[in-house]
């Protein structure tokens, strides 16, 4: 007994017609959307009228629309383009060193005279540096804006020996307000803008805090940053997200700490530290301590930017999407930013951590950099009237 007639259509056939149709629909009327702005009413204002990308709708690469898997899947297809960069290395106070890795953009049409090209201070996430994809592509597009860039490498992540057992943590500004002021006092007549991704915003979110109408900094720009580290950590210990994350980032840090173990063992048990199973044994074992905190409670506390904002009178664009396993959704503070005079947070409802991932083969960060290129252009031409809406809403 034979089968159908190889003309009649498969029984598959309407069906995977219906789910492909229903899954469109789906897609275009609950996933495709335009991102939340939510931000105090000239601040918006601002944002609505000279970077249109935060009225425009976020359409994550439909294959991959979840957090978790834009957050992988980036890690697997990003392409890295090249950057030849000019390495700096300076001094710290504390016998230590930092890594600082340049693109200067001589040959910037844009801004031909070096003295007042605009310069931004990219900050790479935990365990990142002036290598990691997001960062070389943040870095060709400043390029292409004719801007200057310089890479701040964490202690002991930028390929510089480390002469101290102290790396880096969220909540401590001190090598940054260096890397700042060194920048500074070298190009005194640049314009200055930084941007952090995942624990780098968080520095440079703390950095606005501690620094307040004191930041020689005009603006700045953070991509997943983790605003509760307490909430944050309880997401990245979930069983699922602990396989697929926490696990690898720790392995990463104790590598990290393995290359240095002579240095780091003169005042620390290495052997305990790399015991660590997950990024908060770690915190607790290593960088609390290094950094003279009673528990790593204190540590995460006091790193959480969610509750300095008070602080910040520098104006900020933030940008997290609702489903990051990093920085969950819920932790967002949102209440805060809506009257907030000088903190924006964009948040799409997909993108994952530093995902963001677009078209059908998503090997470049066109959402992040048209936000970079878009917000950074519109802060350094219109400074001023970013800096009177905010003054005047500051003031009332």
């Amino acid at each position: 007994m034979h089968g159908g007639s190889p003309h009649q259509p498969s029984v598959w056939t309407p069906l995977l017609l219906g789910v492909g149709v229903g899954w469109l629909l789906y897609y275009w009327t609950r996933v495709s959307r335009r991102p939340r702005l939510v931000s105090s009413g000239p601040l918006r204002q601002f944002l609505e009228s000279h970077c249109p990308v935060v009225m425009e709708k976020f359409c994550p690469t439909f294959w991959c629309p979840g957090g978790r898997l834009q957050t992988i899947v980036r890690v697997m297809l990003a392409s890295r383009p090249h950057v030849s960069y000019r390495n700096e290395v300076i001094s710290t106070e504390d016998g230590g060193q930092i890594s600082l890795d340049w693109m200067d953009n001589d040959e910037s049409p844009h801004f031909p005279d070096s003295s007042s090209r605009p310069t931004i201070i990219l900050l790479p996430g935990l365990t990142g540096n002036s290598q990691q994809s997001y960062i070389l592509h943040l870095v060709r597009q400043a390029d292409r804006d004719g801007y200057r860039c310089v890479v701040f490498n964490n202690r002991g992540f930028g390929g510089e020996k480390l002469l101290t057992h102290r790396t880096f943590c969220a909540a401590n500004t001190e090598d940054l307000a260096q890397v700042v002021n060194h920048v500074h006092r070298h190009l005194p007549d640049a314009p200055l803008v930084a941007v952090g991704v995942s624990i780098g915003g968080m520095l440079l979110l703390n950095y606005l805090a501690s620094t307040g109408r004191r930041s020689q900094l005009g603006s700045a720009l953070v991509f997943s940053t983790p605003w509760n580290v307490f909430a944050s950590t309880a997401s990245l210990e979930r069983p699922l997200n602990y396989w697929l994350f926490n696990r690898s980032l720790v392995t990463t840090l104790k590598t990290t700490l393995c290359r240095f173990r002579d240095v780091i063992g003169e005042v620390l048990d290495v052997e305990q530290i790399l015991q660590s199973r997950s990024i908060q044994e770690f915190d607790e074992r290593y960088t609390s301590i290094v950094f003279g905190y009673r528990s790593c409670h204190d540590y995460y506390r006091d790193a959480s930017p969610a509750n300095k904002l008070q602080k910040i009178k520098t104006p900020v664009l933030c940008v997290n999407a609702a489903d990051d396993p990093f920085s969950p959704g819920e932790a967002l503070p949102l209440d805060e930013a809506s009257s907030h005079p000088y903190l924006a947070l964009l948040v799409p409802a997909h993108g994952g951590h530093i995902g963001f991932l677009e078209g059908l083969y998503p090997n470049r960060q066109s959402y992040m950099n048209r936000v970079f290129s878009q917000f950074v252009g519109a802060t350094l031409q219109r400074y001023d009237d970013l800096r009177n809406i905010t003054k005047s809403r500051s003031q009332n």
